[in-house]
Order: structure tokens, then sequence, then C-alpha cells
């Protein structure tokens, strides 16, 4: 089971990265949104040149925001850096598009993209399309060393749904995902190794399945009641009740959509989004505020016992250490902590010092 870092994307945090790898993580996924953080490329930079062994990359990269060809060179730049070290995280961009009211992108447009991506990490030349006129690319000048092709760079491809599992399978050295249960996570497997077999590949061995989570180990006595339990896991359980809201009111508001462990606060959470003070189109600022950074305090309510076992690993150590094994057994051979920002170094620590010695 590898480690991971996740946090948000601040310029003056990149010591975040050189502090995880003292404490023995494996991985550091910095996210890209660009209405909330500071540049993730920045950042990696930064922390690239600080660091020996961990590796850094995007977690991640938004294709919405930036054409193909660049985020190809963003991230080939810092493995000039790091070489070696570093890899593409990518995914349709839930919220970086929609803090800007916009939607993720098309599966259609993402598979699009993935292959450009694809094929110049690979240092071939590949047909792209821009503003209606297609051209053969390829990066220039590869002997000056400008950019880092010749270390790999895997790229890990974000997905939940069917279609996005598919791209994941085609073109992608590894998946990220938001953790589920076990038959959901199998399902989704099932989808990715489909999408392989559709693309006529076999998916590399090993082939990277990291779960994006909240953490909080508990001390003897505690409670998921406790404020220090909400307070280390409430951003990330409010970001997955955002996420849950955004897709229940773009696919037709339907009951079945509901994640069960909201169910109970569901309608008092409508009531909170209808009492916004911005109109019904511009509530996206509002409803997103904060996202994986703070819990806003009046969303405090919502970060029930239920829905924190259901999105965040909490729990004794040995608890903790068991769901982990459960994870293993369905496919997951990584994880990455993501912690509110006043809380970082706390679960970091926790997590390094009292879970991982009983994993390795």
């Amino acid at each position: 089971m590898e480690f991971g870092i996740c946090f948000d994307t601040h310029v003056s945090k990149w010591d975040l990265v050189r502090y995880a790898e003292e404490l023995g993580y494996d991985r550091a996924w910095i996210p890209d949104s660009q209405m909330i953080w500071s540049d993730c490329y920045a950042v990696m930079a930064l922390a690239a040149q600080a660091t020996r062994r961990i590796k850094i990359g995007t977690g991640v990269a938004i294709p919405g925001t930036r054409i193909a060809p660049v985020t190809a060179h963003s991230i080939a730049s810092i493995n000039q850096i790091a070489p070696g070290r570093v890899f593409l995280g990518i995914g349709t961009g839930h919220t970086a598009m929609r803090v800007m009211g916009q939607h993720p992108m098309r599966i259609k447009e993402f598979r699009e993209y993935l292959r450009v991506v694809r094929a110049l990490l690979n240092g071939e030349a590949v047909e792209y399309s821009y503003d209606g006129h297609t051209r053969e690319i390829q990066f220039l000048h590869r002997e000056r060393h400008f950019i880092n092709l010749d270390h790999p760079i895997p790229i890990y491809v974000a997905a939940n749904g069917p279609m996005a599992c598919e791209a994941a399978g085609a073109y992608g050295d590894g998946w990220v995902t938001a953790v589920g249960a076990p038959s959901e996570v199998q399902q989704q497997f099932a989808r990715i190794q489909e999408g392989a077999r559709k693309a006529g590949r076999t998916l590399p061995a090993p082939f990277l399945t990291t779960a994006l989570v909240g953490g909080c180990v508990l001390r003897p006595g505690e409670k998921l009641t406790d404020d220090r339990v909400i307070d280390e896991t409430g951003s990330m359980v409010a970001a997955v009740l955002h996420f849950a809201y955004e897709i229940w009111k773009d696919l037709g508001k339907r009951p079945e959509l509901i994640p069960p462990y909201f169910s109970d606060r569901w309608d008092e959470y409508l009531a909170r989004v209808d009492d916004f003070s911005l109109p019904a189109d511009a509530r996206f600022r509002q409803i997103h505020e904060g996202h994986c950074t703070y819990l806003q305090p009046a969303e405090r309510k919502f970060i029930t016992p239920e829905a924190i076992k259901a999105t965040c690993l909490v729990g004794t150590p040995e608890e903790i250490v068991e769901r982990l094994h459960e994870l293993e057994r369905v496919g997951i051979s990584g994880v990455a902590l993501l912690p509110p920002a006043e809380f970082q170094r706390q679960v970091f620590r926790d997590f390094a010092e009292l879970v991982m010695p009983l994993m390795r």
C-alpha cells in the first residue's frame, strides 16, 4: 500500500512535500484548481527542487483550463527538475470547472485530450486540433533539455463514472478515485479493464490505483462526534456533499442519487442552498467555498458519523489498517490523504507514526 499526501495548493506550502518525504510518504498529489488555490506547477517546481525521493505530480490536472500541449509541456518541465519522480494525475475537472459555474469536460473531449497528452509525453508526433485546424505536432529542441521526456511520466486518470473509467483503461497507467463501497470499486475496475480491452492494450504492471480520502487516527475513547475528528475530516466530507449535490442537480434531482449517508440531512442542505445570498446561477461560488481547505461553520452539522465513515479513513490505527486491507483486496494500491489546511501536519504525522508502520 502506497501512502500519499494531498493539500490545498498554496505556493508557500511546498515544504509540506519535504515534510512528507521525511515522514516516509511515497507520493505528493498537488491539486490544480485555478479559482481557489495557487498554481500547481509553481508549487511542484519548488517542492521538486527541495526533495530527493518522494514522487510529485498533479492531483489532478484539469484539461478544461489548459490545452493538451501545455499540460504535457508543464509536467515535462517539472520532470526536468525531478527526473523519474514525476507523474500526471488528470481528471475531467469537477471542482476547477464548477467553481467557474461550468461543467466538467465531456468524456469524448477528455479521451481526445488524453490521446494527445499520452503521445506527446511518449515523445511522439501526434495530430492535434485547435480552433478547427488539425496539424501534426511534436516537441522540438529535445536535445537542449528544456523538458524531460527521457524519464517516463505515468498518467493516472481520475474517474468514477463508467465512461471515465473506460478512458482510464484506454490511456492510463493508473486510476484515481474517491473511496466507495468494495462492490462499487470492483465494478469500476471492471470498466477500466474493459476500456483497456477496447483500446487494444493490456493494463501496465503495476497499475497504480489510488483513493483520495480524508483521515483521522482516533485516540482511546474518542468518538466520531468529537470536535477534533470533525475538524480533521470536515472539509473532505463537505466536499463530497457539494459534489453529491451537483450530481443530483445535474442528473434530474432523482432520489436514488442522494448518498445514503447524507439522506437524513439532505432536505436541510437543500434549504441551506436555497437561502444563499447569491442568485441561483451564481450560487456555485457559495456552494464550493472552503473546498478541501476549511469547513464552513454553517456546514458543521452535516459532518455526521455516517458521512465521516463513508468518506474518510477514521478509526484506531488497527481499524484503519483493516480498512486499508479491505481496499487492497478490491484492488486499491494507494491512498492520498487530503486534510483541511489547519490540520495537515498533524494528520500526516499521525498516519506516518501510527498507521504506516503497521502496513510495512
